[in-house]
């Protein structure tokens, strides 16, 4: 989705929104929540707002009148009730005979719900410099999550990740014998954003960076000399990440063309640019995962940018063997989410032992 086309529909939900949503909004502006999150979240209090009104839990009309002593005082029950709706409610689509959403779309509601809690229980301040309201319903709301060891989602997952002289065979694969797949009309999208997209691609396999991270980069985050970028992690926090010297070539390339094919001013900041009748625009989450989706798909299997992440992550772990590098390469707090990585490089050792 166009950062403006974004922003609009970011607009058209907020004029929905009762004042203390908006406090949040503004609010996750300064951490920075990415666009395109708060988006997400937003649409998810639409729909919790709205079955609200609809169970006549409170009895007015609009989503905007809704008190704050509404979110107070719902119980664990309301709360069940809620997601047995979310299970249970008829899909939009006439033709389909499935009943509610994903235990996925589940989870992500009631997240963007317990950061909405969180903030008037918690975060906010009113003139006496307390919360809004002390009572949080969301931390008595257990999310269900797949239940899989670890093994089995290395498993998974371990089809999708670029390993090996993969990484670099699928950079060579968009350079070199991409565009013999194109129309005419495709082509010349194609070549204008050739090596933008390549730098992308190479930015998230030579660093393991998020996609939000990778969004968000401005010009003077990035030193094509020492290979460092400056990115803001979850949470607001500041971080410098290495960036492998493979991905350094792509880089310049872009950074060569990135002015004149964007139509980029001193005054566009954005690392990664698109452009929409001649005006540059900071290149949006949505745009990012669709070309990863398209290029991988054509060479091997269809990922996401996440995917990308989790191959840099298990490389650099079969190169390090130390789960604290890769800790800190991802910017996690703990070395508790890399154990995933120790058990795909153990997978990949057993079937190179298997070849023997």
């Amino acid at each position: 989705m166009r950062r403006e086309l974004l922003l609009e529909k970011i607009e058209q939900l907020k004029e929905l929104m009762p004042w203390y949503v908006l406090d949040y909004y503004q609010s996750k502006l300064a951490v920075p929540y990415s666009f395109t999150t708060l988006y997400e979240y937003l649409k998810e209090y639409r729909r919790f707002f709205e079955w609200i009104l609809d169970s006549q839990i409170y009895s007015g009309h609009t989503i905007a009148d809704i008190p704050l002593e509404t979110l107070e005082h719902l119980s664990k029950k309301d709360m069940e009730a809620f997601v047995l709706y979310l299970r249970e409610r008829p899909l939009l689509n006439a033709n389909s005979h499935q009943h509610g959403v994903s235990q996925t779309t589940i989870n992500r509601t009631l997240s963007a719900l317990s950061s909405l809690f969180k903030y008037l229980t918690e975060e906010v301040e009113n003139e006496e410099g307390e919360p809004y309201f002390y009572r949080n319903v969301m931390k008595k709301v257990s999310t269900k999550k797949k239940k899989e060891t670890l093994a089995a989602r290395a498993e998974n997952i371990k089809q999708k990740l670029f390993l090996g002289e993969e990484t670099l065979g699928f950079l060579q694969y968009v350079e070199k014998e991409y565009a013999s797949t194109l129309s005419k009309r495709a082509l010349s999208s194609f070549q204008k954003n050739k090596e933008r997209d390549l730098a992308i691609l190479a930015l998230l396999l030579a660093s393991g960076v998020r996609l939000s991270e990778a969004v968000n980069l401005n010009i003077k985050d990035v030193n094509l000399n020492t290979m460092i970028i400056e990115v803001t992690r979850k949470g607001g926090k500041r971080d410098s990440v290495n960036v492998a010297a493979f991905a350094q070539p792509y880089l310049k390339d872009y950074m060569t063309i990135r002015a004149s094919r964007y139509k980029a001013e001193k005054t566009d900041i954005a690392f990664f640019l698109s452009e929409y009748r001649g005006i540059p625009n900071r290149m949006d989450a949505s745009s990012i995962e669709k070309m990863v989706a398209k290029y991988s798909e054509n060479y091997k299997v269809r990922v996401t940018p996440h995917k990308l992440r989790h191959t840099l992550a298990t490389r650099l772990y079969d190169a390090t063997k130390s789960q604290v590098l890769v800790s800190h390469q991802l910017g996690h707090a703990n070395t508790q989410v890399t154990d995933l990585y120790t058990h795909i490089v153990n997978d990949e050792q057993k079937n190179a032992l298997d070849k023997l």
